[in-house]
């Protein structure tokens, strides 16, 4: 506790981005090289702090930073004007947020990496996309449909316990099938299992996969041809309606097939090309996908990634990679302070103290609470209206005549 002592809490969220790398990086690559004031790094934490308190646009960014002297402290400039916030956005590389993003990936692998190793069902890369919609007239580079535009964020997630966080995005227009990203973001780790939708249908790479070694479980089209090769033994108590060897389209290697129901009663058939994992142990892995989803629901609740402050395509893809920063330099602390509320809880913990001592934030978060409660208590009365008909009811009514004046209350 006594390295905090100096910090604000802000100052320590933002540690794990490694300001020399960064600057290093800038240098190599001369990014700032005529900037005199709103360099990368100072951008960068910038637009974290309008993450972290959800500003929603340039110019309530400019303005919290013009008025706030606590914001100063933190990015290390008095003033910024929108026009200048808004040619930053456009000229920063969102490949060079995209490294920064990887490089805070890193750092999770190595707190979340040994605990993962030791759980069989959590080694899971599940794979998705989220799309965003976003007006057809102020971005065109971005056409979806006659009538809007958007962008996808292809995105692979590892689960850890019931911990999600990002292992690779990939931000697009989002026109392309999602099939067309799945060899981005496959796992070739043969210790992971990659689950994805029926959007990354394709059994020309289920084949490949399959040969490679690639581990891989999905759900079947309605449509999909089957084959059937041999049926497997279903317990009679299981939730699993059927389980065979199959072949299907036009595959050449074998899968296993799961038939199972969801929530509401609805068939679903999975098919996964590990033949060591159990017909039960496919059906929980394939429910664990919708973690994905709450994921998504997550970052776009939580974080500004709808409302966007460019319309440029780099301006539009550096926020979505700044959403995605925020978020793991949200976990790292949460793991690093060893904080057992939600992410959420976490997040909000930042929000509301970004500007405080460390030190203090430290105590503050894990305050005991200065009273306890008994819980819900059985008033008098009713307690002694309970103790008088059990005594009636076995027969002891003689004291109901004693007419002696003995208040009870």
């Amino acid at each position: 506790m006594d390295n905090y002592t100096i910090k604000t809490v802000f100052k320590e969220y933002i540690h794990p981005l490694d300001s020399k790398i960064i600057q290093t990086m800038t240098a190599i690559t001369g990014l700032d090289k005529y900037v005199k004031k709103l360099d990368t790094l100072t951008f960068i934490n910038l637009f974290i702090y309008a993450q972290l308190k959800k500003r929603s646009s340039l110019k309530e960014i400019s303005n919290a930073l013009s008025r706030k002297k606590a914001v100063q402290r933190l990015v290390g400039i008095d003033s910024i004007s929108k026009s200048q916030l808004s040619r930053k956005n456009r000229e920063i590389p969102h490949e060079t947020l995209d490294v920064i993003l990887r490089h805070l990936i890193q750092k999770i692998h190595l707190v979340l990496g040994p605990v993962k190793a030791e759980k069989v069902l959590n080694k899971l890369n599940l794979i998705d996309s989220s799309t965003i919609s976003m007006c057809l007239s102020g971005y065109e580079w971005a056409v979806f449909r006659e009538t809007k535009s958007g962008i996808k964020i292809h995105t692979s997630v590892l689960l850890c316990e019931e911990d999600v966080y990002p292992n690779k995005i990939i931000p697009t227009p989002a026109r392309p099938a999602d099939e067309t990203k799945l060899d981005a973001l496959i796992m070739p780790d043969e210790d992971v299992l990659n689950v994805f939708d029926r959007g990354y249908f394709n059994f020309k790479k289920f084949d490949a996969y399959s040969a490679e070694g690639i581990k891989f479980a999905t759900r079947l089209k309605t449509n999909t041809l089957v084959h059937v090769i041999e049926d497997l033994p279903v317990e009679d108590a299981s939730p699993i309606t059927r389980h065979a060897i199959v072949k299907i389209g036009n595959m050449k290697n074998y899968l296993q097939l799961v038939e199972t129901s969801d929530s509401e009663g609805n068939k679903i058939r999975i098919v996964c090309n590990d033949a060591s994992r159990s017909a039960a142990e496919i059906s929980d892995i394939y429910r664990n996908r919708w973690k994905i989803e709450l994921f998504f629901k997550w970052i776009k609740q939580h974080l500004v990634i709808k409302k966007l402050y460019g319309k440029s395509e780099n301006a539009v893809y550096n926020q979505i990679y700044l959403a995605m920063i925020t978020f793991c330099l949200t976990l790292l602390i949460k793991h690093k302070l060893g904080f057992k509320g939600t992410l959420l809880e976490m997040l909000d913990w930042i929000r509301d103290c970004y500007d405080n001592k460390m030190s203090t934030f430290v105590l503050e978060i894990f305050k005991e609470p200065e009273r306890s409660s008994s819980g819900q208590r059985r008033q008098k009365h009713r307690r002694i209206f309970e103790e008088t008909l059990a005594q009636y009811e076995l027969g002891d009514v003689l004291h109901l005549d004693d007419l002696t004046y003995d208040p009870i209350i």
